[in-house]
């Protein structure tokens, strides 16, 4: 009977025991003290900490530790703890691995949480002390994630970084950010990286607030421009970008923005002041002259196509021009090459259309004379392209445009053998594969 009381005592006291350690608002405070353990004597205690997180992280998995502000504040200050102790041995080894993806990240959130449910002034004052103490990890942290370009880390970092300013300035307590212009600065890196992770609506608010303040650099035009415009919004992105070009007139990342708008759209007339624009401050860029003659050709196509003859003509030497000017930056641009190739031959096949519009069945001598006119006009053009084809193929052999510009010229010049060279070139490209050396030499 005896033994039979002992036992079931026993069993008693093992369950309360068992209860006791699963008891969740217990474990929170044995959190507590596995921290206080190791604050003591971090160098031996280092397996409390890790005891201290992972005590608190199970007792914040209960609803009713999930409302105690002092659970929130004991798992700020573990993780707190955890981060610092971390960056202060990569201090003395680079190489050495951080244990969590982002413990600034965790305390500041559990910070954030105990200070949002304080209801005593000594409850705010730890949790605003641990956000304080927590910015410069979530800094050096945010920039690490930057660096790898992991952005939407790198923005969850800035964004607790941010909040943690405001927190702070709204108890009047220091804080990393309370010069302005270094404020303004992290404001603007929180949007490009949400930017940067397609985090669209976070990344206009956070330009937002910088726009708001009426003093808004370029960078935030031309940022806040890609994100209306990203979102679909192209009224208000065309808003911006206008207010942003009248306040920055010669900020090139905003022209820029300015002709990509105007070439999506299709607006060729307007383009040019802006290319030229473009031209004066940054000379050497060989893009703009190619672009600026792809302007001038389309315009020479328009005009061509209404018969307006002296355009036509305008429009077709400032290609020419522009496209040349291009290969006077590099002689080998390629792009160049083929650009001044498909200008003669675009106006040969202008001048087939005419050929193809003669009367068929007229074969008096006037119209006999009219079609070999034309027809030798047609042939001195494609000679004219030529030449640029050949370049172009030197320089880049597996171009399809290219191949099939130099296919169809040599055709048209009955010149079946190099037609056909060309023509198994293309076949090559088509079917996924390289022409491993160009035919023609520079």
């Amino acid at each position: 009977m005896k033994k039979n009381i002992a036992i079931a005592l026993a069993l008693v006291l093992g369950t309360a025991a068992l209860q006791g350690q699963d008891d969740p608002v217990k474990l929170s405070k044995q959190a507590a003290r596995a921290l206080t353990s190791y604050n003591m004597d971090p160098g031996s205690n280092v397996a409390k900490l890790e005891e201290a997180k992972e005590k608190i992280d199970r007792a914040l998995q209960a609803a009713e530790v999930q409302g105690m502000v002092s659970a929130w504040q004991t798992r700020g200050e573990i993780y707190s703890t955890i981060v610092q102790r971390e960056m202060m041995l990569r201090s003395l080894n680079p190489a050495t691995p951080l244990s969590g993806d982002n413990d600034a990240l965790e305390a500041f959130q559990s910070f954030q949480k105990a200070y949002e449910m304080a209801t005593k002034k000594f409850e705010k004052a730890d949790a605003a002390k641990g956000i304080g103490e927590i910015q410069s990890y979530l800094v050096n942290i945010g920039l690490m994630k930057y660096e790898k370009q992991e952005y939407e880390k790198a923005f969850r970092s800035f964004n607790a970084l941010i909040k943690s300013h405001d927190i702070l300035s709204a108890e009047k307590l220091k804080s990393l950010l309370d010069d302005p212009e270094q404020h303004q600065n992290q404001l603007y890196v929180t949007a490009l990286c949400a930017q940067l992770a397609r985090l669209n609506d976070e990344a206009e608010k956070y330009y937002m607030r910088l726009y708001e303040k009426g003093n808004a650099p370029s960078t935030v035009y031309e940022g806040l421009y890609q994100v209306k415009t990203e979102k679909g919004d192209a009224e208000g992105a065309e808003r911006i970008l206008k207010e942003g070009r009248q306040k920055y007139p010669n900020d090139a990342g905003l022209l820029f923005s300015e002709i990509n708008l105007y070439l999506k759209k299709g607006e060729l007339d307007g383009l040019i002041a802006r290319l030229k624009q473009a031209i004066e401050q940054e000379p050497n860029n060989l893009s703009l002259y190619i672009t600026l003659g792809s302007v001038y050709d389309n315009l020479y196509q328009r005009e061509a196509q209404q018969k307006n003859e002296a355009k036509a003509t305008e429009y077709f030497d400032e290609a020419k021009k522009y496209y040349e000017k291009a290969l006077q930056i590099d002689n080998k641009a390629a792009d160049a090459y083929y650009s001044l190739g498909a200008l003669y031959y675009n106006k040969a096949a202008a001048r087939t259309q005419d050929l193809n519009a003669l009367p068929q069945d007229d074969y008096s001598a006037a119209t006999i004379k009219k079609y070999q006119q034309i027809q030798k006009e047609i042939m001195a053009l494609f000679d004219q392209a030529l030449p640029y084809f050949q370049k172009a193929e030197a320089i880049n052999p597996n171009d399809t445009n290219t191949l099939i510009a130099l296919s169809e010229i040599y055709a048209r010049k009955d010149e079946l053998e190099m037609a056909n060279e060309f023509k198994k070139r293309l076949e090559v490209i088509r079917g996924g594969g390289k022409n491993p050396n160009s035919y023609f030499k520079m």
